[in-house]
């Protein structure tokens, strides 16, 4: 899955537009950034390595802000759309991860966010399609699948005594 999103990116680094490239880069460093955290906890354990995840993470956001300026700037309405959807599932997964606890208790909403928050990203996969921009709708698939994956690596994570969406 990394290399079939790493070799997205660098289509979009080389080919691409600067906002492409941002997005793209952007999403990839918070997907690896999410998977370390979630599935290797033990090499966070330190000061150190803590300041240099969440500085990425900063970095990525920063990225994406100066990519959504650009897709507006651009006209290009279904991918500034995108970046709002895909930042609504990554706040949510912020969340499952520091607090799972308030994830169980409200559950019922969490379930009905993410829903429709998937919804409009396969929504936008299918106005892909329909426009004939077939390489953005097969990358926003792969995205779909790669971030549903983390998710259910998660939700093994927490089993049954935790709630994730």
């Amino acid at each position: 899955m990394f290399a079939l999103l790493a070799g997205n990116t660098a289509i979009y680094l080389f080919a691409g537009t600067r906002s492409e490239a941002l997005d793209s880069v952007a999403w990839l460093t918070l997907l690896v950034s999410f998977e370390l955290e979630t599935r290797r906890r033990e090499w966070f354990r330190g000061r150190w390595s803590t300041i240099a995840l969440r500085g990425a993470r900063l970095l990525a956001a920063v990225a994406l802000a100066g990519a959504a300026v650009g897709y507006v700037r651009d006209k290009e309405w279904l991918d500034a759309i995108n970046i709002g959807l895909w930042i609504g599932v990554v706040a949510l997964l912020e969340f499952e991860v520091r607090h799972p606890d308030g994830v169980m208790r409200h559950r019922g909403r969490f379930m009905a966010v993410t829903t429709v928050l998937y919804a409009g990203l396969v929504g936008l996969v299918l106005a892909w399609l329909l426009r004939g921009e077939w390489f953005d709708a097969y990358d926003a698939t792969l995205w779909l699948v790669a971030f549903a994956t983390l998710e259910m690596g998660l939700l093994g994570q927490f089993g049954n005594s935790r709630a994730v969406t």
